[in-house]
């Protein structure tokens, strides 16, 4: 019984850790679009700032994935 919910509490970990990374991900994406149509002579350095901060939120997916099943 302990197995099964060890098992489980790991899987809504990992959930809740792709639900925030999908989450953190859509508002890097609206904001730079935002910013894009702000001002588009940017782009080019809004988009290198929208890659890494899509890149640390989707660290976080893959950080609670880890932990969650380890």
């Amino acid at each position: 019984m302990i197995h099964i919910l060890a098992d489980l509490s790991g899987s809504v970990q990992g959930g809740l850790a792709c639900l925030g990374a999908g989450i953190g991900v859509g508002f890097v994406g609206a904001k730079a679009a935002e910013a894009v149509g702000r001002n588009p002579g940017a782009s080019g350095k809004i988009l290198t700032q929208f890659m890494i901060g899509a890149a640390f939120a989707e660290a976080v997916a893959f950080y609670g994935l880890y932990l969650g099943k380890s």
